[in-house]
């Protein structure tokens, strides 16, 4: 058994974690590797290009953000992931930090793996490809300006849906608990396979966040009347700059993250666990 440990050290408690993972895992009698830029004892080292081909499986330490980032590279080379939750709220970390011991299951084989969806996602201007992204929460087309109204329109199987709101989201079930949530979208089951769109402040009482089936191909188009910046972002970074003659297609990826549940926490209960831990907060 090998793993690759991939840590985000800007996490509060997450460079004592990485020494602690390292020291129970060689114990354990599973080689772990490390990317050769962090120095620490009881593991290998290689170069962070290499670190997916090596390892059977890859751990991560860090919020969200940091899982999402590794998971859809791990998810190019067929490689299950498991989170330790460094961050915040971790709606997609498996086990906490006191939890780690947990990862001795990892060489017996008491876990199993959830499969979450992707968005492929590929800009066009003037019927040319310009950008290819995956999304494992959303995408987001946006203004650049606060309270900046833009009219993004949302074709679907030849019919247009048109919407003048501060922004559109396209999520995936994984995403329904992240800015989809936040702007009055519905929390989905992650392991089922569908694509949300959800208006950012829209203009219209009547728009509303629309579920539609995975294997609808969608084109959006966005446009300001006040010449205002549009922006495409996935999964929280910038990716594009979106002009009136810009297209972009968001399908269902072939590719799917592979997450390991290793304490056998539902969906529903890690969600019923996170709001517990917001409101108390």
């Amino acid at each position: 058994m090998v793993v690759a440990v991939l840590p985000n050290l800007d996490k509060r408690g997450a460079a004592d974690m990485v020494e602690k993972i390292g020291a129970f895992l060689k114990q354990e009698g599973i080689t772990a590797y490390l990317p050769d830029s962090i120095c620490c004892p009881d593991y290998l080292h290689a170069p962070d290009s290499e670190l997916y081909s090596l390892a059977d499986i890859i751990i991560t330490v860090g919020g969200d953000g940091t899982i999402i980032r590794y998971a859809k590279r791990a998810a190019l080379d067929n490689k299950p992931i498991l989170g330790i939750n460094a961050g915040r709220i971790g709606y997609l970390a498996n086990i906490e930090q006191n939890e780690y011991k947990l990862l001795s299951k990892l060489k017996t084989g008491e876990y199993h793996i959830e499969k979450r969806m992707m968005l492929d996602v590929r800009v066009c201007e003037n019927g040319k490809t310009i950008g290819q992204y995956n999304a494992l929460n959303e995408i987001v087309v946006t203004s650049g300006f606060m309270s900046r109204i833009i009219d993004v329109a949302a074709v679907v199987e030849g019919d247009s849906i048109n919407y003048r709101a501060d922004g559109l989201i396209v999520s995936t079930p994984t995403g329904s608990t992240a800015y989809s949530m936040s702007a009055g979208g519905p929390i989905i089951d992650p392991t089922t396979e569908n694509i949300c769109i959800t208006p950012i402040c829209s203009h219209s009482l009547s728009a509303k966040p629309i579920l539609l089936s995975s294997e609808r191909t969608i084109k959006l188009k966005a446009y300001s009347k006040k010449k205002t910046e549009i922006f495409l972002s996935v999964d929280g970074r910038k990716a594009a700059n979106v002009k009136p003659y810009t297209e972009i297609f968001v399908t269902k990826s072939d590719k799917s993250v592979q997450l390991i549940n290793l304490n056998n926490k539902s969906f529903y209960k890690t969600l019923s666990a996170k709001f517990s831990d917001v409101r108390s907060g």
